[in-house]
């Protein structure tokens, strides 16, 4: 029986090392694609409600294999990103379309976090910024005075 618990304990082990070893030549391949981007922080700045809320992060694929961004999530559901889901070649760029929803009031700090196939498989990109309400037009009430009409006899 304890030659039985040896083997299965020495094929586990074994399995698991070369498992280990698989990740390890995988994390290390010079040619893996690299994403980078020209801004990882996107600043909207002051805007009114209702605003354009959608700003656009490009980047490259700096490493010598094809980029495929596998997902792209939001922190929240006010913020929707899209993205290039095409393979992005060395040397080429792709986009990311974040839209953040402009009816909330205040100051925003979102994070979108972007997983590809690169040599650094998750990136966080943040947008920031603060929304305001629509200036209203203020009006004063104008008094309109009624002609009387006279009646003649």
């Amino acid at each position: 029986m304890k030659k039985v618990m040896l083997i299965v304990g020495l094929a586990f082990l074994g399995t698991t090392a070369s498992y280990a070893q698989a990740e390890v030549e995988q994390a290390v391949n010079p040619n893996a694609p690299e994403i980078s981007f020209e801004q990882e922080v996107m600043d909207y700045g002051t805007m009114p409600q209702g605003g354009d809320g959608n700003r656009t992060f490009v980047f490259k694929n700096t490493g010598k294999e094809p980029l495929i961004l596998t997902n792209v999530k939001a922190s929240c559901g006010c913020t929707t990103p899209k993205w290039t889901r095409n393979p992005v070649a060395p040397g080429e760029k792709g986009e990311i379309v974040v839209h953040y929803d402009t009816n909330r009031m205040g100051q925003f700090h979102k994070t979108i976090t972007v997983q590809s196939n690169g040599k650094t498989s998750t990136k966080t990109l943040t947008i920031k910024g603060k929304i305001e309400p629509k200036e209203t037009e203020v009006t004063t009430p104008v008094k309109v005075e009624s002609e009387s009409t006279v009646i003649k006899k």
